[in-house]
């Protein structure tokens, strides 16, 4: 046996051993992306790294031999920036979007590829559910919003955008108009109280989120109905005021009360509210500078001042958005601030940090350029746009809501939860800026297997899928093609990719540590 000092504990592992495998012997977590049990050591990707103090080197700890007397280091500063160089240098080829442009434009975030894939599959009951993690009516906005995700929809490039607002619309008043609405599954009663100012899209949407948290709501109005603007601003013909009552009566469901004609700052001081509840929503929508020094909170001549992220104001349990905030129109934008406040709201009434909705690294392609388009339109139906037969105001069908969902082009990652890269450039803070490479590889996409979709420009030539193909004796399996900074991973001869993955698709795919091998069904 061999002896060794790992993170300063005496530790005793066979002859033969690698460093990480002396490292899980332990129960100590070094992070690997080319390393696979039961194959051929690889090293590449170099996000193994450790010190070893004797020789005062950093080395791979996938392939290094545990040798008798080694003083190891997995966790310092200094190996922390050598795993981070590594990623930076891996981010900075990748050509790849983590999230589509549709998603990352939409002020709600809400998962607008996913919701498309269950539409086009005729999923309707998964697609309110995915809606309904980030939009709480979305029935009303489908109606009013100006859909700025559209305008970020590659699609554009094309021909014309996919009709993201009235997909979501078809899909919410499916839902909304059927026997038994969406009505999520909430969480144990947490007997805590919030008191929500403003029955508007802000304040709608935090008491939805809080309530799923099992957090009582109280949304207290002037007005003598809910829906703030959406109601007493947005005429009948483009807004039925039965689409927004359907809206509330889900929340009300969900236990949520509603103080109407109760106007705070004189049926109910600001003070009151805050000895009765354990923590304030301020969403009343745009008020003047004057009306809100009563508010016992910081404000400017634009409204409250919050912390960006949190939405909690210069008060401790007091958190404000919608256009009290951030003044405009977006009602999209108000929602998301409610979500976003609930978030915060719910790590506050748990006493935790409050640190709001979390914030996932994102890898972006930018620009794309024309023959770039012809790789994304490769799984995408190329018929123009669809029109609803009956017009806008009647929204889809559901043959014409599937037809306009197979237009989308799958720009974002399918393995966005599931990819070891993100989430080590998440863990140590890398940047596909760091290093200065001018310009980046083409886009490609490659369709010819049965289920599974090859996007080079993720693969970080890890040599998995080479070692599992050759293990398994493939007739072709993939290769390295090229030498040096040109190498790739391809199929040989030229062959085709279902050619190359007869018997190991399945299994190359669950190991690619990036979105590089994916199924097409996801």
């Amino acid at each position: 046996m061999l002896e060794l000092m790992l993170n300063g504990k005496k530790i005793s592992i066979k002859e033969g051993a690698t460093i990480l495998d002396a490292a899980n012997a332990a129960g100590v977590n070094i992070p690997t992306m080319c390393h696979l049990k039961g194959h051929s050591s690889f090293t590449s990707c170099m996000v193994c790294v450790v010190k070893e103090h004797v020789s005062g080197r950093l080395i791979p700890s996938c392939t290094a031999p545990v040798a008798n007397g080694m003083i190891i280091d997995t966790d310092s500063t200094e190996v922390h920036h050598a795993r981070k160089s590594a990623l930076d240098l891996l981010l900075s080829e990748h050509v790849g979007d983590c999230e589509a442009p549709c998603r990352l434009t939409c002020p709600a975030h809400m998962n607008i590829p996913l919701m498309i894939r269950q539409i086009a599959s005729g999923k309707m009951t998964e697609a309110i559910e995915t809606i309904k993690e980030h939009i709480s009516i979305p029935a009303v906005l489908g109606r009013i919003c100006p859909a700025p995700c559209e305008k970020g929809c590659r699609r554009s490039r094309f021909d014309s955008s996919v009709a993201i607002c009235l997909l979501k619309r078809f899909v919410a008043d499916i839902d909304l108009y059927s026997k038994s609405p969406h009505i999520p599954v909430c969480g144990i009663s947490t007997g805590r109280n919030v008191a929500i100012v403003g029955a508007g899209p802000a304040g709608l949407s935090a008491a939805y989120y809080l309530a799923r948290c099992g957090h009582q709501c109280t949304i207290f109005d002037d007005r003598q109905e809910p829906g703030g603007q959406l109601r007493y601003g947005v005429p009948e013909n483009i807004l039925p005021r039965q689409v927004l009552d359907k809206e509330v009566e889900v929340l009300k469901k969900l236990g949520i009360l509603f103080e109407m004609k109760m106007k705070v700052g004189k049926d109910i001081s600001i003070c009151e509210l805050r000895e009765k509840f354990d923590a304030l929503v301020l969403a009343p929508g745009k008020k003047d500078q004057y009306s809100l020094l009563s508010w016992l909170v910081k404000t400017t001549e634009k409204g409250i001042v919050i912390d960006a992220h949190t939405h909690m104001t210069s008060e401790s349990g007091v958190f404000a958005g919608g256009a009290v905030v951030h003044e405009g129109r977006l009602a999209v934008r108000a929602v998301g601030h409610g979500r976003n406040m609930a978030v915060s709201i719910d790590h506050f009434l748990k006493k935790i940090p409050v640190t709001g909705v979390l914030r996932r690294f994102e890898s972006r392609i930018g620009k794309i350029h024309e023959p770039e388009i012809i790789e994304f339109m490769k799984e995408s139906d190329c018929s123009q746009s669809i029109e609803p037969s009956g017009g806008a105001t009647a929204g889809f069908c559901v043959d014409e809501a599937v037809r306009e969902s197979k237009r989308c082009m799958h720009c974002d990652c399918r393995k966005q939860d599931d990819c070891k890269l993100r989430d080590l450039a998440e863990k140590y803070s890398a940047s596909p800026k760091h290093f200065n490479v001018e310009g980046r590889k083409p886009f490609t996409r490659v369709t010819t297997h049965t289920s599974v979709v090859f996007e080079s420009g993720k693969c970080i030539k890890c040599g998995l899928c080479v070692r599992i193909t050759e293990k398994a004796h493939e007739t072709y399996g993939l290769t390295f093609v090229g030498r040096g900074f040109d190498t790739f991973v391809g199929i040989p001869f030229n062959e085709s990719l279902g050619a190359g993955l007869q018997t190991t698709a399945e299994e190359c795919v669950k190991q690619c540590p990036t979105g590089a091998l994916a199924f097409k069904n996801c």
